[in-house]
């Protein structure tokens, strides 16, 4: 293996205003090696990559590309140097074909005919090479996933990309696409190529790089060879202090029903039956987590106890009333709260500044204002409180939502669904795309939620947090709940039951 840095960083500074994102950053990366790059949401991870891929220009620093100085004032002068990047949110037109995708921008010249026999000819080779398989012909919006994350590495290696970055890739992937990407990765190294592997996950750190850096607001804070390392010491280093890597409870004392759901049937948008004859109970002071991997149900199953989704069939009742079909804003006041799977789309308006996605759907409460006027100043204050309490960054009330991490996002979301104090908390993905300080901190609140009595229904398809955080577990294939288990249940009987196979 080569010693000859791949990327070399050096110095790279970089302000927004009053936040200092990136403080006097070196970096070196070896050639044929998978390197990662962690940090909490906000330490400045994705703004050193843009920079690197010429979306941002440092204000101060230099960037080498085999031990070469260069001037990436773009990403097309990036692709021109070898790098390629993977977005957390691919970048593909969902109406056009994998094949349209991958040529765009790199047709080949007025002749297109030939340009796309050319294309089809090198994406058959680079998936071949790559174990990158993708029908060249399929629609992107009819592909999971999994399929599209391929396609945008087929897009970086048609370009001839000698560097990938990948941020945060798995933030969409069942565990068993991960597997796959971690084996396409892989390959990739072993073929000589680059891969920057941006992650809060320690356990894909220590699963799939050689080397490790770690981001901490906005400083290169240590490197070390992965596997002279430990998941605790990168989790200190993260977050500036020791961090619990495991979800602490006592034993849960349940109470009276709080949930009942009975005989549900659910369809999707194109009418196919998405929860088949479903019927469970969730009790006060329980945690009741759905396994399973994503597409057999569980979001629609949330949808229709949440109101966003009619049932085709059944009942849901909440303290023994039906709820089946009512608006979701009544639901709130019957004391339902909601944290949504998609965040982006369900949970927040990202061109709202943070105090008013901190009162979002609950802005009728007669504390905030009287009939058609709002009392800003009190929806403000609450904000700040909310802010203080669950450690928002940065703490600012008057922000652009979409101006904060993911994680601190999320946050936002979290804050306001549970300082509501609801008889039961429907929670989807509670932890997606956030760093592990934030996981330690929203899992020990769903653990005082459940110890001060509240019902708790969790659907998450990270299969490490049903089994710390859930009392019972229902697992989910193909729309029906095919078993449940207690929290001891091993990792391998659950897998086996999301496959579809009894255990």
């Amino acid at each position: 293996m080569s010693q000859t840095p791949a990327i070399e960083l050096v110095g790279i500074d970089k302000k927004f205003g009053a936040v200092h994102a990136n403080k006097n950053i070196n970096l070196t990366v070896t050639k044929g090696t998978i390197h990662g790059i962690i940090g909490e949401n906000g330490a400045g991870k994705s703004t050193l990559m843009s920079i690197l891929y010429g979306f941002y220009h440092a204000d101060s620093g230099e960037i080498r590309i085999d031990g070469n100085p260069v001037h990436i004032r773009d990403s097309q002068a990036a692709i021109n140097a070898g790098i390629g990047m993977v977005h957390q949110h691919f970048m593909l037109v969902e109406n056009f074909t994998v094949l349209e995708n991958v040529m765009l921008g790199a047709e080949g010249g007025s002749l297109l005919a030939k340009g796309v026999a050319s294309a089809r000819a090198e994406l058959k080779r680079l998936e071949e090479e790559y174990g990158l398989e993708v029908d060249p012909d399929a629609v992107i919006e009819e592909l999971p996933v999994g399929l599209q994350q391929r396609v945008e590495i087929l897009k970086a290696m048609y370009r001839g990309a000698e560097i990938l970055i990948l941020d945060e890739p798995t933030g969409v992937l069942t565990p068993a696409e991960a597997d796959h990407l971690f084996r396409i990765l892989g390959v990739l190294r072993d073929q000589g190529k680059t891969v920057i592997f941006i992650t809060h996950k320690l356990r894909e750190i220590m699963a799939i790089t050689d080397e490790v850096s770690v981001m901490r607001r906005g400083e290169m804070v240590a490197t070390r060879k992965t596997a002279e390392t430990t998941v605790e010491e990168l989790a200190e280093l993260m977050v500036g202090r020791r961090v619990l890597l495991r979800v602490e409870k006592g034993e849960a004392k349940a109470g009276d029903v709080v949930l009942s759901v009975r005989n549900l049937t659910v369809k999707d948008s194109r009418g196919v039956t998405m929860v088949d004859n479903v019927s469970f109970d969730v009790r006060a002071g329980e945690i009741v987590g759905i396994a399973g991997v994503a597409g057999n149900g569980q979001s629609e199953l949330l949808e229709a106890i949440t109101g966003i989704r009619a049932p085709v069939s059944g009942e849901i009742r909440l303290d023994d009333q039906p709820i089946a079909g009512i608006d979701p804003a009544r639901l709130r006041q019957l004391g339902l709260a909601h944290i949504p799977e998609d965040r982006h789309h369900m949970g927040l308006v990202l061109k709202f500044e943070e105090y008013e996605n901190s009162v979002l759907g609950y802005h009728r409460d007669p504390k905030f204002g009287r009939g058609p006027f709002l009392d800003l100043d009190a929806i403000r204050a609450d904000a700040v409180e909310k802010i203080e309490k669950y450690d928002i960054r940065p703490p600012n009330a008057r922000l652009k939502t979409a101006n904060f991490s993911g994680g601190n996002q999320q946050k936002i979301v979290v804050a306001r669904e549970i300082e509501r104090d609801p008889k039961i908390l429907i929670i989807g993905q509670p932890t997606r795309g956030v760093d592990i300080g934030a996981i330690e901190f929203i899992h020990k609140r769903i653990i005082e939620m459940r110890d001060s009595g509240k019902a708790i229904l969790l659907v998450s398809v990270e299969l490490d947090e049903i089994r710390s955080l859930s009392d019972r577990i229902l697992v989910m294939f193909a729309g029906q709940v095919v078993g449940e288990k207690t929290a001891e249940a091993g990792e391998q009987t659950l897998g086996l039951m999301m496959a579809g196979i009894a255990a």
